[in-house]
């Protein structure tokens, strides 16, 4: 862990490689949390060597792809960590742990994190995204954060609530084949996007079982 450490601060000045990378922050803090994840070590030391040699040698864009890579494993070590710490049940549904999903990705408009879990079985479910850089970030920070905009975006069936202090937006959906109303529930946290979707439920159960989800630990590990 100490020679981990010792290389970090003797190569921060790694300011090109940084650059491309300026959707990750606090990159060393980051680098030292997947360290201590036992089972991400080898690809991590594999993608770390890879990386330091390409730079060494010159060949950023090598060096750049082994830092992605090593990057995409710190998002799904943290993920993982995360699904530690989601409810086990959301009211009467229980958890369908086989079906948990975590991806670290660099590709795309959602780099990043990505989280899944799901609770309960048709005709009741409720499903539970942790997502970061989402392209709907832009869209829904205009309506929850700018009252022209949001009054302009916001249709009948949408709604401002707050959940732990954080600012969401509640949007309601009847389907039509069923009758049933289902409900989503997107709490917006800096550039990381938590989404609730409960089927066949009212405001004030997606509300509660939103309140049961940890949001301010799950925003100090993904951030």
């Amino acid at each position: 862990m100490a020679s981990r450490k010792c290389w970090v601060n003797n190569n921060l000045k790694m300011h090109t490689i940084m650059k491309d990378i300026k959707h990750i922050k606090g990159f060393a803090t980051a680098f030292l949390f997947l360290a201590t994840i036992v089972v991400q070590a080898q690809d991590f030391d594999k993608n770390l060597a890879s990386a330091r040699s390409a730079y060494s040698s010159g060949n950023l864009s090598d060096s750049r792809f082994a830092m992605e890579q090593m990057l995409s494993n710190l998002d799904a070590a943290i993920g993982k960590e995360i699904l530690k710490m989601l409810p086990t049940q959301m009211g009467s549904l229980k958890v369908n742990d086989k079906d948990d999903n975590v991806t670290g990705s660099t590709a795309g408009f959602t780099a990043g994190l990505y989280v899944h879990r799901s609770y309960g079985a048709t005709p009741k479910v409720a499903n539970l995204e942790i997502v970061n850089n989402s392209p709907l970030m832009n869209s829904l920070g205009a309506i929850l954060n700018t009252p022209l905009m949001g009054g302009m975006m916001q249709n009948e069936n949408q709604k401002t609530v707050k959940v732990q202090g954080y600012k969401s937006l509640l949007t309601k959906n009847l389907d039509s084949e069923t009758g049933k109303t289902n409900y989503e529930l997107q709490i917006p946290m800096n550039n990381t996007l938590v989404t609730l979707k409960v089927d066949d439920t009212n405001e004030g159960e997606i509300t509660s079982w939103a309140n049961t989800i940890p949001l301010a630990k799950i925003l100090q590990l993904a951030q």
